[in-house]
């Protein structure tokens, strides 16, 4: 018979980290200074508005290259 028990593991898992993202980006609006670092873009003209968080988006990415690369000592 077909066991359930690793797609349940599985299932947990992705609970998990879903409710991590979700407390990261509630979080994220009390940080002041996330996305609206220098080198951030913003253009904003009559009818059009872009943004790219691009100096954001690299300490982000610098935090949790870190962050992993310290967990995945083991």
């Amino acid at each position: 018979m077909f066991e359930l028990n690793p797609l349940g593991k599985i299932l947990i898992f992705f609970g998990v980290i879903l409710i991590l993202i979700g407390g990261a980006i509630l979080l994220a609006g009390k940080v002041p200074w996330i996305g609206r670092l220098p080198g951030d873009i913003f253009i904003q003209k009559k009818n059009f508005t872009f943004y790219f968080p691009l100096a954001t988006s690299i300490i982000i990415s610098i935090i949790l290259t870190l962050i992993f690369s310290i967990l995945g000592r083991r």
